[in-house]
């Protein structure tokens, strides 16, 4: 029979303590009651989801087990569910993958673009080609890691009670597909995937919709007023933001990585400078679920990210390098 189980919430990170849920069956089994938490995915690490102390009796009272803290690895080893500690950064990877996988397998089936057994073979060989180019060498943040946080922070909004639309989802996918670094990243990738949406045989409205979409990601060209298939995008575009200090500096990493041949003085104040005016605005995130996310840790990251970008050694001189 298969079972749900929770630990005390004892685990400190976030200014809370935390809980491990896990199932001892079936990762599905344990996502679908993870959903039913509103738990967003992002909070699945590996074999398990890190819950909250605020949600450990609505767990507990939706039919999680409550175990002791050793309990849980216990639970785990017959299943062949746990990933043991030395494994879990070769793991990582590897479930990355397999998650995109089936986030564009299901979205072929929810938007309808993939109804029968040729377009779904279609629909997954152009998946395929998408996840190829997001691992394309010379990418160190726009990357396939960009392209799962993008659609974590979707996710993210989904639980919290966002409607996201397919047209938002499809943009994810593509919204990096071609990227150089250059000023024309957002119109060739929009072209990419309105001309692949159409030889998939997506509606032409939708297929203009998501281009519309994934133009509007270059910052010059974001309106001040966005809706809310828009607003999703960006939102979720820039939740890196809000990540946890370790995981900021690993993207503040790579996206230095990405500009390596830009001279550090001018890299450091055309940093600052597009940092900077994400800090001027009134709110960095457009819908008030992300606000109310993100908009707080986020606003620390920059300030701190502009503090080191400007400390003695920095330049003066502009250059775009945005998120």
């Amino acid at each position: 029979m298969m079972a749900i189980f929770i630990d005390p919430p004892m685990w400190p990170a976030h200014a809370t303590v935390w809980s491990h849920l896990i199932s001892d069956s079936s990762y599905d089994e344990l996502h679908e009651f993870a959903r039913r938490l509103a738990l967003p995915r992002r909070s699945f690490d590996l074999d398990h989801y890190d819950v909250p102390a605020s949600l450990f009796e609505r767990a507990v009272a939706e039919g999680a087990v409550p175990v002791g803290s050793r309990d849980v690895v216990y639970l785990l080893q017959p299943s062949a569910l746990r990933v043991k500690h030395a494994h879990r950064e070769r793991t990582r990877p590897i479930r990355r993958r397999e998650y995109l996988r089936a986030q564009w397998a299901l979205l072929g089936d929810v938007s309808g673009l993939a109804p029968t057994t040729d377009r779904s073979a279609a629909w997954l060989r152009l998946g395929d080609e998408l996840l190829a180019r997001w691992n394309e060498q010379h990418r160190s943040y726009h990357d396939e890691i960009h392209l799962e946080d993008v659609l974590l922070a979707l996710d993210h909004l989904d639980v919290r009670g966002e409607t996201i639309a397919h047209e938002t989802l499809l943009a994810a996918w593509f919204h990096d597909a071609i990227y150089l670094g250059t000023d024309e990243d957002e119109a060739q990738s929009a072209t990419l995937a309105v001309a692949s949406l159409d030889e998939i045989g997506a509606a032409p409205d939708l297929a203009r919709r998501v281009g519309e979409l994934i133009l509007a990601t270059k910052p010059a060209h974001a309106p001040a007023e966005a809706s809310p298939p828009l607003a999703h995008l960006l939102d979720s575009d820039l939740a890196i933001f809000a990540s946890p200090t370790s995981r900021y500096q690993r993207y503040a990493d790579a996206v230095r990585s990405e500009y390596a041949h830009i001279e550090e003085t001018m890299f450091r104040a055309g940093r600052s400078s597009i940092l900077e005016t994400y800090l001027q605005a009134p709110t960095i995130y457009r819908t008030q679920t992300a606000i109310d996310l993100w908009e707080q840790r986020a606003r620390t990251n920059l300030l701190t990210e502009i503090e080191q970008l400007q400390a003695p050694g920095g330049g003066d001189t502009p250059h775009a390098t945005g998120a």
